[in-house]
């Protein structure tokens, strides 16, 4: 007789929720990048942000979140995923190969002063590795975000948030809990008058 699914539910959500509690011992890094992120949005600069597969979806739900709204009606915030233009991906990973696909955006798009959010659980995504080199040589800040390992992401990146678990889901899962309390940050600091939208 298979076990009964209420358990196993039951057992995935104390799981994720140790994972998002041991998460606050990353509240510095956290904390840092939030600076990185309202800096930039106070001085109209861009946030690009990308990354693979259930990180890809990170990057779109963030760039979402800024240009569209929070918690507040407030004015739209420039950000970019990279990850949601076909053509783009398809035309560079046919003609330059797939680990070009995020840095060959970033020549086209970035400028000092913006912001890139590089996604990937392990910290070596050939493709996020080579986008973060091509941002920091472009004079733009990188912030990784990753799982507890950290990956050679965490020394391409000016702050790396990473994540205390080794799987994929419960990792993905506090990425989308910073990525929300980033959000609110920006909003509360930048549009503290603006009124809230729900």
């Amino acid at each position: 007789m298979p076990k009964g699914i209420e358990p196993v539910v039951a057992a995935q959500l104390r799981q994720s929720s140790r994972v998002l509690s041991a998460t606050a011992r990353c509240a510095g890094p956290i904390a840092a990048a939030a600076r990185l992120l309202l800096e930039a949005c106070r001085s109209g600069h861009r946030v690009l942000v990308f990354g693979n597969g259930g990180s890809a979806a990170d990057a779109q739900h963030f760039a979402a979140e800024l240009v569209g709204r929070f918690n507040r009606d407030r004015p739209a915030l420039p950000a970019l995923a990279l990850t949601a233009n076909t053509s783009d991906l398809t035309a560079i990973g046919n003609d330059l190969g797939f680990t070009e696909v995020f840095a060959r955006q970033l020549q086209a798009h970035a400028r000092p002063g913006d912001v890139a959010v590089a996604i990937t659980t392990s910290g070596n995504s050939a493709n996020v590795l080579k986008a973060a080199a091509a941002a920091r040589r472009l004079g733009v800040a990188v912030i990784g975000m990753t799982g507890a390992g950290g990956g050679r992401l965490q020394k391409a990146a000016d702050v790396c948030i990473r994540v205390p678990s080794s799987d994929v889901a419960r990792i993905q899962e506090a990425h989308g809990a910073i990525i929300h309390i980033w959000c609110g940050l920006i909003e509360d600091r930048l549009f503290p008058d603006s009124p809230r939208a729900h």
